[in-house]
């Protein structure tokens, strides 16, 4: 295993005052372990100088007492970035979630007025539409289910009309989102030529689905 290089820097010393018994004695041991310092490297100081002194210190023994502070410094500045980056994600998560809730109860909405309002001189036009808003196990539920609705509704001359009174977020995520509301439905046909207000608490599943947020699922809990 090769040795690790180390770079020799020249530092030049104070001048030493004779007569100072500490500075002699500390003078003396620094120049002692500059000469040996300097007999390894084959330093030579200057012939006739009695009070300047030359001495060799090898920088690889200073770097190395650098080196834990500078992987503290790193490690400090990974975790900065990394403490950075996830609250970055999370702050744009959230904004998606945010975007997605707004949308899917805006949808959510009109689609309970859809799903709601039916009038039987226009039943395909108002099955149509309700078809175009579904997907998934809601929209197969409801097609098998649409002709023998269809014709229960034309015999009883039925219509009614919802209206959402609220709505809010059950849970959330970017790409689905549980929606509850609250409607009231007033509703005539020929046994109740009088309209009579029913009010409902929907939980719709909305799907987002080729950009377009479509319910899967609708339940009267």
């Amino acid at each position: 295993m090769r040795a690790p290089e180390t770079t020799e820097i020249e530092v030049e010393a104070e001048p030493i005052e004779a007569g100072n018994e500490a500075g002699e004695n500390e003078a003396g041991n620094e120049a002692g372990e500059n000469e040996a310092e300097a007999a390894a490297d084959g330093a030579v100081g200057e012939k006739g100088s009695s009070t300047r002194s030359r001495r060799v210190v090898r920088a690889g023994r200073l770097s190395g007492l650098w080196r834990p502070r500078r992987v503290v410094a790193a490690l400090a500045i990974l975790a900065l970035c990394a403490g950075g980056g996830y609250a970055g994600w999370k702050l744009y998560e959230n904004r998606v979630v945010d975007q997605a809730e707004q949308q899917a109860v805006a949808t959510a909405k009109d689609y309970a007025v859809t799903l709601t309002s039916i009038d039987s001189g226009s039943i395909d036009e108002n099955f149509a539409e309700v078809l175009a808003g579904a997907t998934g196990e809601f929209k197969d539920m409801y097609s098998r289910s649409s002709s023998q609705l269809k014709q229960m509704l034309v015999d009883n001359k039925a219509t009614s009309k919802g209206v959402v009174i609220d709505a809010g977020v059950k849970s959330a995520s970017p790409g689905r989102v549980e929606v509850m509301l609250f409607v009231d439905q007033s509703i005539t046909n020929t046994a109740s030529p009088e309209p009579r207000v029913d009010r409902s608490r929907v939980v719709m599943t909305m799907e987002k689905v080729d950009g377009r947020w479509l319910a899967s699922k609708v339940d009267l809990p």
